[in-house]
C-alpha cells in the first residue's frame, strides 16, 4: 500500500552542463557549415506557399488517382494541395470551430475537404504528432538544431545522414528554418512526397513527374 505525504523531496540543484565532445564539435561544426542545397535526384521542389499562422500538415491520399495531398492548417483556415503539382485544390476559410482543428480531436485529426471531403486527416505541427522520417526505401530526413532554435532539414540517402560521406553527396542540407519556428517535416505514407511545414510557410517536394494540368498540351 503506497503512502502519501504532503511533503515533497527537495529540489536538487543542477550541475554543469557537460562540454561536448570533440567528436560532438565537430559534428557540430559540419552542421554549421554545410549550405542549403537543392534535393538531389529525383527529388524536385513542386512548391513555396507562404501561409500564415500555420499550425500544421498532414497527407491524405486522392480517392480517385492515389495521389499525394497535403492538408494545411493554420489560423486561418484549412487549405488541400496537390502534391505533384503543388497547385491549392481546395479551401475552407471558415472551418468549424468545434471540430475544426487538431486541437479539438484527441487523434490530433481534422475534416478533410475538396476530393478527401468526409474522411479526416491525421495532423502533425504546434499540437503535437509527427510524419514519416523514413520513405521505406533508403531515404531519411532528420531535423537537427547546432544553433537552436533555428533548425535545419537534412535528407539522406542509405545511411548517410551525417555520419559519412560529404555533403551533396550522401546526405543534403535542404532546408533552413532560420526565420519561422519549424512545425514539421517528413515524408508521406507512399513516401513519394516530402514536406516542410513552418509558422509562415509550406515546402514541397515530390519524386513523382509532373502531370499536364487539363486543357494544357
Amino acid at each position: 500500500m503506497t503512502k502519501w505525504t504532503k511533503n515533497e523531496p527537495p529540489a536538487e540543484r543542477p550541475g554543469p552542463e557537460p562540454e561536448l565532445s570533440p567528436y560532438q564539435q565537430a559534428m557540430r561544426q559540419r552542421l554549421l557549415a554545410a549550405p542549403v542545397v537543392p534535393a538531389p535526384e529525383p527529388w524536385r521542389r513542386t512548391a513555396y506557399a507562404p501561409v500564415g499562422g500555420l499550425l500544421g500538415i498532414g497527407f491524405a491520399s486522392h480517392p480517385g488517382t492515389g495521389q499525394d495531398l497535403v492538408m494545411v492548417v493554420s489560423h486561418d483556415g484549412h487549405g488541400l494541395f496537390d502534391a505533384v503539382t503543388g497547385e491549392k485544390i481546395a479551401r475552407d476559410r471558415d472551418p468549424d470551430p468545434e471540430d475544426g482543428g487538431p486541437d479539438a480531436d484527441p487523434a490530433l485529426r481534422c475534416p478533410g475537404l475538396g476530393p478527401v471531403a468526409g474522411s479526416r486527416v491525421r495532423i502533425a505541427g504546434l499540437f503535437g504528432g509527427g510524419l514519416h522520417t523514413t520513405s521505406g526505401d533508403g531515404w531519411e530526413l532528420e531535423a537537427v538544431a547546432p544553433a537552436w532554435p533555428n533548425e535545419r532539414v537534412l535528407l539522406s540517402r542509405d545511411g548517410g545522414l551525417p555520419h559519412s560521406g560529404p555533403h551533396g553527396e550522401r546526405w543534403w542540407h535542404i532546408f533552413h528554418s532560420h526565420y519561422s519556428e519549424l512545425r514539421a517535416a517528413g515524408f508521406s505514407p507512399s513516401g513519394q512526397t516530402l514536406a516542410v511545414a513552418t509558422s509562415s510557410d509550406l515546402s514541397l517536394w515530390t519524386r513523382v513527374p509532373g502531370h499536364r494540368r487539363s486543357g494544357q498540351d
